[in-house]
């Protein structure tokens, strides 16, 4: 039950559902409530797809290329921690995404689905947490349900957007999101640290 808590703690520190809310508003905001609701719920379902391919297909990318558990646990924790990063000190992802939107009539895949939602990080996160050499198919569908549950949390924050924003503001959706950042920056660093530990006791 712990494991499950902080798997769902760390699948929302990395898609950050209420990071997304701004970058939705802003992408949305030339459409009517009728296709407000279509994106929101279409974005979500795109964004799962892609997070599941990628949970899917991730480890035969890595065998594929030869990449050993360790090295992929060094980089991808680094990668994570760049990430957080950003979300710590840099302007938020909101205001980063936003900056995105360019074509209004395509904002369903780009930004809203990705990179809000499945962002790089997400992606690096989900192909770490469903490695084969590490977590039993069990596993690894519990923590496809997580991704699920997350996004479908993601989803009714985007279907609500106006009310989140009124009752929080950009103000509070940028500290949650910076304090999100901190729970994403330990577990990359505990990645990191378990990489180089296991590749030690190898030598």
């Amino acid at each position: 039950m712990k494991e499950v808590f902080t798997s769902i703690l760390f699948m929302i520190a990395v898609i950050d559902p209420l990071g997304s809310v701004p970058v939705y508003l802003e992408a949305t905001k030339q459409f009517d409530e009728k296709h407000k609701k279509k994106i929101a719920i279409r974005a979500s379902l795109i964004a799962f797809s892609v997070l599941f391919f990628f949970i899917i297909i991730g480890q035969v990318i890595l065998e594929g290329m030869n990449i050993s558990l360790y090295a992929f646990q060094i980089s991808g924790g680094l990668i994570l921690f760049l990430f957080a990063l950003t979300m710590i000190f840099g302007d938020g992802k909101p205001a980063s995404e936003k900056e995105l939107i360019s074509d209004y009539r395509h904002v369903t895949i780009f930004p809203v689905a990705i990179p809000s939602i499945a962002s790089p990080g997400a992606i690096m996160a989900v192909v770490l947490m469903t490695d084969n050499h590490i977590y039993t198919l069990g596993q690894q569908a519990v923590t496809t349900l997580l991704v699920l549950i997350v996004i479908g949390l993601t989803c009714l924050l985007l279907l609500a957007a106006n009310i989140v924003q009124k009752r929080i503001g950009d103000y509070g959706i940028t500290i949650i999101s910076k304090i999100m950042g901190l729970i994403l920056a330990s577990y990359a660093i505990q990645s990191i640290l378990s990489g180089l530990h296991d590749f030690i006791q190898l030598q």
